[in-house]
């Protein structure tokens, strides 16, 4: 683990110590510890995106996303943000997963999916109109990204793990131990050919 930053609760000194995370938490939610993973990581889904356009006057696309984790791990709230050109219009959409939408404020298809299994493959069609001709094919550079936002309950790439959870009240408050783990997408983009 790489740039681990501690929220200001903990103390430092025990911690250097005997590598005990020792803190009074402040009120409301918030995060203990971040890291950054020094290791090659599987990249959690990988999404294939391919265009072909049809005379000039439509243009397709073909979305497949893959999920790269243990069956038994669900995702929750998955996104996927496809871009497409600024002149589209008509989209039609074919999937047997989640639902699409085009969002024409943002020039994307935002495809929606509430439970995305491990070592699932779930894909979309979208057909659009495009009533400019006079519209170029971009090139790769130009091309912006496809995004993917998830959240993975009960779940650490790292497989860190919290063994052991103490918490001393004196107050009298009765206080549970909980730990929640999940992971999120941070900046999840693809390049789109």
């Amino acid at each position: 683990m790489e740039d681990v930053k501690f929220h200001q609760c903990v103390r430092l000194a025990r911690f250097e110590n005997d590598r005990t995370i020792s803190f009074i938490p402040p009120d409301g939610e918030f995060d203990l510890m971040s890291y950054r993973l020094d290791t090659k990581v599987q990249p959690l889904f990988v999404v294939q995106a391919h265009t072909h356009s049809h005379s000039r006057s439509r243009i397709e696309f073909s979305v497949k996303l893959r999920s790269n984790y243990k069956p038994k791990i669900c995702a929750n709230y998955v996104d996927v943000e496809v871009p497409v050109p600024k002149d589209a219009d008509s989209p039609v959409f074919k999937t047997k997963t989640g639902e699409a939408k085009y969002v024409p404020e943002r020039d994307v298809i935002v495809w929606k999916m509430k439970l995305v299994p491990g070592q699932k493959e779930c894909f979309l069609r979208a057909e659009f109109g495009l009533p400019s001709v006079s519209a170029e094919e971009a090139s790769e550079a130009t091309k912006p990204p496809i995004r993917v936002l998830f959240e993975i309950p009960h779940f650490t790439v790292s497989g860190i793990q919290v063994r052991y959870l103490k918490v001393t009240e004196s107050s009298g408050y009765e206080a549970l131990p909980w730990v929640r783990y999940i992971t999120q997408n941070g900046e999840y983009q693809i390049r789109m050919v």
